[in-house]
């Protein structure tokens, strides 16, 4: 019989939550499509628990046209009420018409450097940050590198993108490595 994996302490409540960490926590992200996804999930998550947003994780999908940030951009009145009625998603008025607001700042990001994970990997020089934790203590829940990303994000338009949310973002993404050292999905 095979040895149970070693994984990082925070995923074990749920099994959503551990095929998360073992399937896309910390590996990176080259794809704008799903680096929009995560993006709109991180600022939707501000506030809340990683695991709601993960149970909520297919609803926001059909809700939002499947991150298409083409027509998230484009939404107008109807489909903001709509996103307002859905109790499938996270109803925070502020947090869906920044969805829209990120969409459309996205797109000039993309415009403007060819993709957005160009934009976004290039505070990172194109390489993931390898950190070498042993301790969920000693993972930090900003750093000055979020503080800048999350800067000139708001500068470009971006709402709530503060330092924390980018963090998680470059976590959630594979910019930062944080899986500690011993475990086996780093």
């Amino acid at each position: 019989m095979e040895a149970e994996k070693e994984r990082c302490a925070w995923c074990l409540k749920t099994p959503l939550y551990r095929d998360y960490h073992d399937l896309e926590w910390g590996k990176p992200v080259r794809d704008d499509a799903k680096m929009f996804e995560f993006l709109i999930l991180e600022t939707f998550q501000a506030g809340l628990s990683w695991l709601t947003i993960l149970n909520k994780r297919e609803h926001f999908r059909t809700a939002f046209d499947q991150f298409d940030v083409q027509k998230v951009a484009a939404y107008e009145h109807d489909k903001i009420m709509e996103l307002l009625e859905n109790p499938a998603i996270i109803r925070n008025k502020l947090k869906i018409y920044a969805a829209i607001t990120n969409a459309q700042a996205y797109i000039r990001v993309q415009q403007e450097f060819g993709t957005f994970c160009n934009y976004l990997w290039g505070f990172v020089n194109h390489k993931p940050i390898e950190n070498e934790f042993t301790s969920l203590k000693q993972i930090p829940a900003k750093t000055a590198l979020s503080d800048a990303i999350s800067k000139d994000l708001k500068r470009r338009g971006f709402k709530f993108v503060g330092s924390t949310t980018i963090y998680a973002h470059m976590q959630a993404t594979g910019m930062v490595n944080d899986h500690l050292l011993q475990c086996d999905f780093r």
